[in-house]
């Protein structure tokens, strides 16, 4: 392939690349085997030693498969809205052969996307929910380097459990150890009690984050009896994935847990204040006449109790859930000012899809002229109708022959996830202390009618190198292949080295405010300085008017 700063492929020449068409024949035949947890298709693995116990794993595709290894203690009872406490040591050899539970997710827990939606388990919620799946090529031998993935959902849903989340084909394709976490969410994971209940509840703060710490322990002290590489662990997640990501980033307590950090189509910028976050405690704790000295009461109730206190009419509506600026565990907001100290020297990666919004509905397939200008007034230009149709024919001028639709949800982009991507870089690069690099995924799916376009969570399965098993999302354009290989092998680098090139793409220079470098995972595998530098600067000047 050729190695040049304009591109090292598209879709045309896709049938020319014998090695990696030949890659896709392969995961096309084997794309079944991963649908579902079906143990007459495995062989029972190997057998490792944690320091809890003894877990066997099972043999799927070449790979060691381990499901539902705990990382941490039932959250029930006692332990609710409690720090995670070490798993129970057992005796004997454990079966890592079916997922864990799911934390508890909230009566409104749903999927914005049907073609998403076909990617979860739904497994059973519960409190004994810290538990993590691992996939590695081997158990021996030279130390692989180690993914550790954050699922979406913010911090209210999700798991670690997606059929896209699956790293079997990743940890085969590049010879790396991956790690699928899950835990505590929604109120479980994000009720704030350190400031109102005296000492038992000092640490009883971002105790959802905390799992997340508790995990990337696990991996320190556990991850060479599954292959890995303690010393070169990268964490990596989309959109509430991305917000733990860089918010972890910014917790001295899991400093020195990982080496290189990417952020997709997700940030934390600014945490949530503790006056906010005691505000709408205090709301919830009046609503179950609990005071604050009677927060042991808490441990008493049932988990449908907690979530019908919250939930149940009246709600306590604008509960905040996701990390709060505590003062201690998390001391300021992770990215303002300026990038966290904790993790300066950790290479960094950060990017979004062009038109994320288009996972909604999915969306209709055209957009009214009237429509799209009242969108672009209201939600980007401050009801300024001047300014609205300046925009508008600032993106008609860059895409012509694009429809109104697309038009607006590029726009949508890039005044919210692409812009804090570019953020997240530009304030890692004015740290000097690592390097960070900027992406933009704009492959379009044809799913839905071409209806959603390079939507939110598209570009996971190309990591993961699981189109064939997201197929719902992907669709069956035989490029996918070529793609899923480029940017799977590109993050793989990344854990390994810190630096996402390899010989299969164009360089990839790292990000400096001088011209955002950017690479481009489209039709054409590209990079491109500040690809959309007029529509970031006119939507940034309309910001700093507000």
């Amino acid at each position: 392939m050729v190695n040049n700063k304009k591109t090292s492929f598209n879709r045309r020449s896709f049938l020319g690349s014998t090695a990696v068409g030949a890659a896709g024949v392969y995961l096309g035949a084997q794309a079944p085997l991963s649908l579902a947890q079906d143990l007459r298709i495995s062989e029972v693995g190997d057998t490792v030693s944690t320091h809890h116990g003894r877990v066997r794993g099972l043999m799927r595709e070449g790979v060691q498969q381990f499901w539902g290894v705990p990382y941490g203690d039932n959250t029930a009872g006692a332990n609710r809205f409690m720090p995670p406490q070490a798993p129970q040591a057992w005796s004997g050899i454990r079966d890592a052969f079916q997922i864990g539970s799911r934390s508890y997710q909230g009566p409104y827990a749903f999927e914005p996307a049907p073609v998403v939606l076909a990617m979860n388990r739904l497994e059973d919620d519960g409190e004994d929910c810290l538990n993590l799946n691992v996939f590695t090529p081997r158990t021996d031998g030279e130390p692989m380097p180690v993914m550790v993935w954050m699922h979406g959902g913010g911090h209210r849903y999700g798991s670690g459990n997606y059929l896209m989340y699956d790293g079997t084909l990743l940890a085969k394709k590049e010879d790396v150890v991956v790690v699928s976490v899950s835990h505590r969410l929604n109120i479980f994971g994000y009720m704030h009690l350190a400031d109102i209940g005296g000492d038992k509840w000092a640490e009883s703060t971002n105790v959802g984050t905390q799992d997340l710490v508790a995990a990337l322990q696990w991996v320190q002290d556990n991850i060479e009896e599954f292959g890995g590489d303690p010393d070169r662990v990268t964490i990596f997640g989309q959109s509430g994935g991305g917000g733990k990501t860089s918010s972890l980033m910014a917790v001295p307590s899991a400093a020195g847990l990982f080496h290189g950090a990417i952020a997709q189509s997700g940030s934390t910028i600014r945490g949530i204040t503790s006056d906010a976050a005691n505000e709408g405690v205090e709301r919830y704790l009046n609503k179950l006449n609990i005071s604050a000295n009677q927060l042991d009461r808490l441990q008493d109730l049932t988990p449908q109790q907690i979530e019908e206190a919250l939930y149940g009419e009246p709600a306590v509506e604008g509960f905040p859930m996701g990390p709060v600026i505590d003062g201690n565990f998390i001391p300021r907001h992770p990215w303002d000012p300026s990038a966290p100290s904790y993790s300066a020297e950790v290479p960094f990666m950060a990017g979004s899809t062009e038109t994320e919004g288009g996972w909604v509905g999915p969306p209709p397939y055209e957009l009214s002229d009237v429509d799209m200008l009242e969108s672009f007034k209201t939600r980007l230009s401050n009801n300024n109708e001047g300014q609205a149709r300046e925009l508008i024919s600032l993106y008609q001028g860059k895409f012509p022959d694009r429809r109104n639709q697309m038009l607006w949800l590029t726009a949508a982009a890039d005044n919210s996830a692409r812009w804090n991507a570019q953020e997240l870089n530009r304030l890692k690069y004015e740290q000097d202390s690592a390097p960070s690099y900027l992406y933009f995924f704009d492959w379009h799916s044809p799913v839905h009618d071409n209806r959603m376009g390079s939507y939110h969570t598209l570009e996971i399965p190309f990591v993961f190198n699981n189109v064939d098993v997201a197929a719902s999302m992907t669709g069956a354009d035989s490029y996918r292949y070529e793609l899923a290989h480029v940017m799977s092998a590109a993050w793989a680098a990344f854990a390994r080295t810190g630096n996402p090139n390899h010989s299969d793409m164009p360089n990839w220079a790292p990000f400096s405010t001088e011209n955002y470098p950017t690479m481009m995972f489209g039709d054409e595998v590209r990079l491109s300085n500040d690809p959309n530098k007029e529509e970031r600067l006119a939507l940034a000047g309309i910001r700093e008017q507000t």
